[in-house]
């Protein structure tokens, strides 16, 4: 809720306490809490892990992501569409909000530059229930050869399971809002989505992380964004090892790092707009309850 981010935002901007915020977690509610933070005579660094809309980039000086834009991954969705999947036609269904959005305009760009055709885009709407028209159309028209999803992960489950039903078997693609959706089984099996990161990255930064995280978890896999809020705490802290805790110092700390930060996500250093330029994106395929990660190009 954007309006419930806004109210949090104002709570933290004005207590002295709370010298940097790890958050928030998706693109709307960031975007909505930047305004805040970036406001008044003391603003606070807001360092999302996982809001991947491109209108985040510049927004304030004390805004930031450790995760890629929505730029990388809906350009690396078209070419895993292309080069993987051996699609020249694509059918979009996205959720119409600004993560659907973002990552509809940056696939539909790529995929085009490789030559692709996009057959129909259907918007959707949070708590949509029928989509009965664009997937009939979809599969009368015949000549789409894969299916995006730009879409969060409940939105996606209505997708999957009216696609299913109508017997649809086109190789489904979609993005990082779609994570946790291995946990719904056979509906999501075989599925294709972008991530900033997956458990079975190699590396020895990444093993450790895994190992002390499912020791406490109980066995249970973090996803990207827990990976990136990891980072996203190391980074403050770092920054208030060598700056200081005032708010100010935080900011210029984390703007002008001396040196990469090698993370369980990958390095990170910041540019201007407080993006983490050419930041990896990987793609990985939903298999018996696990995403992971596609190896094959």
């Amino acid at each position: 809720s954007t309006t419930r981010a806004i109210a949090v935002a104002q709570q933290f901007l004005g207590d002295p306490r709370i010298v940097a915020v790890v958050g928030h977690l998706t693109s709307g509610t960031t975007i909505a809490a930047a305004d805040i933070y970036n406001s008044g005579r003391h603003p606070v660094v807001e360092l999302s892990p996982s809001a991947s809309n491109p209108d985040l980039t510049g927004i304030g000086p004390y805004t930031f992501r450790v995760c890629a834009t929505d730029l990388a991954h809906g350009g690396e969705l078209a070419r895993f569409a292309v080069r993987r999947l051996r699609a020249s036609a694509a059918a979009v269904i996205y959720l119409n909000d600004d993560y659907g959005r973002g990552l509809l305009g940056t696939f539909q760009e790529e995929f085009g530059k490789l030559g692709g055709t996009i057959t129909e885009v259907d918007p959707m709407l949070v708590g949509t229930a029928d989509l009965g028209a664009y997937l009939d159309h979809i599969k009368l028209d015949g000549r789409a050869q894969v299916l995006m999803i730009a879409t969060d992960r409940a939105a996606g489950v209505v997708v999957l399971r009216q696609v299913r039903a109508r017997g649809i078997t086109l190789p489904i693609i979609g993005g990082d809002a779609l994570t946790g959706i291995q946990a719904e089984g056979g509906l999501a099996e075989g599925l294709h989505l972008t991530s900033n990161w997956l458990p079975d990255l190699p590396g020895e930064t990444n093993a450790r992380f895994l190992q002390a995280y499912t020791r406490l978890s109980g066995g249970a896999l973090p996803d990207h964004r827990g990976a990136g809020a990891y980072d996203a705490v190391y980074l403050i802290a770092q920054a208030i090892r060598d700056a200081g805790s005032d708010r100010a110092s935080i900011r210029e700390a984390l703007a002008h790092m001396t040196a990469p930060y090698d993370g369980v996500t990958g390095r990170i250093a910041f540019d201007a707009g407080g993006d983490v330029p050419n930041k990896a994106v990987h793609v990985g395929t939903v298999q018996a309850g696990r995403i992971v990660l596609d190896t094959s190009r």
